[in-house]
């Protein structure tokens, strides 16, 4: 049984895979650059999902507008883990927080935004166990940019083809990245709720 908040990616000795989806004019640049560049913002908050699932739900599998290019983000994993280690969560839990007020202090000072919601199946259905999503806001987000983003990959193509795959057969994964418990320092596990 998968526990209730777990963080499952693709990932290596030294990095993450996380997934975006942003309008064409943002993936071009940044594909081209091999970095995030104009137009995209880092001072407004983005959203990092290390689940291919949750993205897919999230973007329409790329249809969505301004989510119509999926972008596969190579990221350090001291980078990930450093951010979650400075992770608030995006709403009270008495499980990680002693209090509300604790809660809103670390809500006011923290970079980082943590949610947990559910999986998903191929075809959207909700799962019983939950999915990281990451919001990245001030320093952090320009961390993301400098020094945390390894390699830019845009996906859309396989997305658009793994679409019409699911849509024919949905009990036919193959194809689909294959995402492994992801080992949480102890710092992060604590900060994000992990289970």
């Amino acid at each position: 049984m998968v526990p209730y908040r777990q963080v499952r990616a693709v990932w290596d000795d030294a990095t993450i895979t996380v997934y975006q989806a942003f309008c064409p004019q943002i993936a071009d640049a940044a594909v081209s650059a091999g970095r995030f560049v104009p137009p995209f913002k880092p001072e407004r908050m983005t959203w990092v999902k290390p689940s291919f699932l949750w993205m897919m739900y999230r973007s329409g599998w790329g249809t969505k507008p301004d989510q119509e290019r999926v972008l596969a983000v190579t990221m350090t994993r001291a980078g990930f883990d450093e951010a979650l280690s400075l992770a608030a969560l995006a709403s009270f839990d008495r499980n990680v927080y002693p209090d509300r007020p604790t809660w809103q202090q670390r809500v006011k000072t923290s970079p980082v935004r943590v949610q947990w919601d559910p999986e998903r199946s191929p075809t959207g259905a909700p799962l019983d166990h939950r999915s990281l999503q990451v919001g990245l806001a001030g320093w952090a987000a320009q961390q993301y940019v400098d020094e945390w983003t390894v390699t830019i990959r845009d996906i859309s193509a396989q997305v658009a083809d793994l679409h019409r795959q699911v849509r024919a057969d949905p009990d036919n994964l193959a194809g689909l990245p294959v995402e492994h418990p992801y080992p949480l320092p102890t710092a992060s596990a604590a900060a994000v709720g992990a289970s």
